[in-house]
């Protein structure tokens, strides 16, 4: 009860607020084509600093190429729904929500503006489970003809099922089986069911049998060649991790990399520093720092980090689907060293051996082994651009025509 009353005063302050700014709600505000799209997301997707959120505003990106015009939604509270991305998206010709009030002063929810503009969509795009989940009803109810697509972004039952199997936390097995009810639910009420990687796919098959449902978007990611001022192996240093700190698989593996693989290197490379590139770091990752393990928190450029180092290091013991960091990685032709989570997704081919390690000491070892050796360096660095080919633009723009053309 308590609760309502809050939330309804925030709401009528909000009102207040708008109405005194005259933020009117028009749909002439709006851009409508002969396909529009609805895209609903936990957040405005902050494309610089998670995996996810650059998927999916390389998605966008695609469907404003082929002339479909694109309506985002992020599932804020509405007395909360800022973020500095807005202005990001609407510059780049996508249709924002925010917060208005009409002529007569009523609040234009998020709920209010997806009722009023789906019966003029042809698609609504829901990103992540719990978000199809919570939106379905209210959209094929304002439009029975709209195709849900549901984008599980990874499969999170089986993300939390392993981060279970490490720690052995029946909360986690419940929450794992809590995920996927509602990930097979998602499924059987979806027109379209995007998977991110061929290993999900599979996994999900073992759950939900209905393949003609079930279509591969994996990350994108395109290779940028060697420049002129690529550095060589001879003027790089230290190792690198990149990933947001809101996702419990990279405080996993920062904290691994830490306590369990960088001792055993440090043993025959003590100059080797560890440098960890991440949004939202928490009190637990700041206490892990030290003279060799620097936190550097939210970088808004990558390049000159990725292109002085010599390394880059993900050890995942959990998670699910493609690994963003990855793919970055090897965009810029960098060596990496991960484990087989890590590595899901990609097809190492010859180089399996070389950048895949599950344990803290063949992890360690083949740290070593890359950052001493010039010519194992130089044939892991080459091979970056065919490892990459599946993940192009080409191969994501064709399956995304797919779903809006079927």
């Amino acid at each position: 009860m308590y609760k309502a009353l809050k939330i309804k005063f925030r709401n009528w302050k909000l009102k207040q607020q708008l109405i005194k700014q005259g933020t009117l709600f028009s749909e002439d505000n709006f851009v409508f084509k002969d396909v529009n799209v609805l895209l609903i997301d936990e957040i405005i997707p902050e494309f610089n600093k998670d995996s996810g959120s650059r998927r999916l505003t390389e998605i966008i990106k695609l469907l404003l190429k082929n002339d479909i015009s694109v309506f985002l939604v992020a599932d804020l509270k509405q007395h909360k729904y800022k973020s500095d991305y807005i202005q990001k998206f609407k510059n780049f010709g996508v249709n924002v929500y925010e917060p208005s009030v009409t002529s007569h002063g009523k609040l234009i929810t998020k709920e209010a503006f997806i009722k009023q503009i789906a019966p003029k969509m042809q698609i609504a795009w829901l990103h992540r489970p719990l978000i199809f989940d919570k939106f379905q009803h209210l959209i094929k109810t304002s439009n029975p003809d709209i195709k849900l697509v549901f984008d599980m972004v990874d499969f999170h039952y089986i993300r939390l099922l392993r981060e279970y199997e490490l720690h052995k936390d029946e909360s986690l097995k419940s929450e794992a089986e809590k995920f996927l009810k509602i990930e097979l639910e998602n499924c059987k009420n979806a027109d379209v069911v995007i998977a991110i990687s061929t290993t999900d796919k599979a996994l999900l098959k073992q759950h939900f049998n209905e393949d003609e449902k079930v279509i591969l978007i994996s990350n994108i990611h395109q290779h940028l060649g060697k420049a002129k001022n690529f550095e060589n192996f001879q003027k790089r240093k230290d190792v690198l991790f990149v990933g947001s700190f809101r996702h419990d698989p990279n405080i996993d593996a920062v904290n691994y990399l830490k306590t369990e693989i960088m001792p055993l290197v440090w043993q025959e490379l003590p100059e080797v520093k560890v440098n960890v590139i991440g949004s939202y770091i928490n009190e637990d990752i700041k206490a892990l720092a030290s003279e060799r393990f620097h936190l550097l928190g939210f970088v808004e450029n990558l390049t000159t980090q990725i292109n002085s180092s010599k390394l880059f290091v993900a050890p995942l013991r959990f998670g699910a689907g493609i690994k963003g960091k990855i793919g970055q990685s090897l965009e810029h032709s960098l060596p990496l060293v991960t484990s087989h989570i890590g590595a899901e997704g990609f097809d190492f081919g010859s180089q399996k051996d070389v950048m895949i390690a599950n344990t803290a000491e063949d992890t360690a070892q083949k740290i070593i082994d890359l950052y001493t050796n010039e010519a194992l360096w130089n044939a892991a660095s080459n091979s970056c651009e065919a490892i990459l080919e599946p993940f192009s633009l080409t191969t994501t723009e064709a399956q995304i025509l797919k779903i809006i053309n079927d």
